[in-house]
């Protein structure tokens, strides 16, 4: 957090924070910036209200009647930007992290000057496609099953994307193809797998195409003895240590109905290899 608040301590005009996370607000107080945008999820979060009464400027996710809106507070105005559901790379505002990231992106853009209905035309256009963000929650829908493919390399990251396919709710079952890199720390490699534990019905644990310094299956390994200390049967969990063959190996396991999510290394490799599947 410290290293990160290099940013917040040489910003000028507008310091954009997390006001859901205690270490972001707390870079506040180490701002020069003659504005301060808050971000929050939470539409009852006591601070960012009493910013927002006393003029400031904030960006806040609030339910309404037709869903959940992203609204901007400036200056005493209140301005409905856009709903969720209508940000293609939300997928129809399940993909919670990235209402996170439009917020962000939203409140970034206003305060740089950018006109309210540019930020809105950006929002409904952006698609998390393989073409416009190659590894950020590319979607296949080609197959009787729904593929993800994602570049997930931290815990945070895969945490998110495991949430995602719960709230995607799929008719069949979940199944996974899981790695991390070799170079995390040990405590690293293991909350990736205790992110992950419970929440799906099998799972494929590969490593990436350069160990980093690890031995060649000792990552997958160590998903695999952390999922096993979580409570995952043995029966679900299966050991391919390469790529290929574990990506390969998920997509002739899935079947009609169920949601396929693949953490993926070498992105272009793996996604011409779920897309030219038969």
């Amino acid at each position: 957090a410290k290293v990160k608040r290099t940013v917040i301590e040489i910003a000028q005009d507008t310091a954009v924070l997390n006001a859901d996370d205690e270490r972001c607000l707390a870079m506040a107080d180490h701002t020069p910036a003659e504005n301060v945008c808050y971000v929050t999820m939470n539409s009852e979060h006591a601070l960012v209200r009493e910013h927002i009464q006393a003029g400031g400027r904030g960006m806040v996710l609030e339910n309404g009647m037709g869903g959940q809106m992203i609204t901007l507070y400036d200056n005493g105005a209140h301005i409905p930007l856009l709903w969720t559901h209508l940000i293609p790379a939300t997928l129809d505002g399940r993909a919670i992290h990235n209402v996170q990231n439009a917020m962000f992106a939203a409140g970034i853009a206003f305060s740089m000057g950018v006109k309210l209905e540019e930020i809105r035309h950006g929002l409904r256009t952006f698609d998390t496609t393989f073409f416009q963000a190659p590894g950020r929650m590319n979607v296949f829908d080609e197959h009787p099953f729904k593929v993800i493919l994602d570049y997930g390399h931290n815990p945070a990251a895969v945490e998110a994307m495991a949430t995602l396919a719960q709230r995607l709710e799929p008719s069949g079952r979940k199944l996974v193809v899981l790695a991390a890199p070799g170079d995390r720390r040990d405590e690293d490699i293991i909350e990736t797998a205790k992110v992950c534990a419970g929440k799906f019905d099998h799972y494929i644990l590969k490593r990436d195409d350069h160990a980093r310094g690890r031995g060649q299956d000792e990552v997958p390994r160590m998903l695999e003895q952390s999922l096993l200390e979580c409570g995952v049967s043995p029966e679900q969990l299966e050991v391919i240590s390469s790529e290929v063959e574990a990506v390969n190996a998920g997509l002739a396991m899935a079947e009609a109905g169920d949601l396929l999510l693949i953490f993926g290394d070498e992105i272009s490799r793996c996604w011409k290899q779920i897309t030219g599947f038969k």
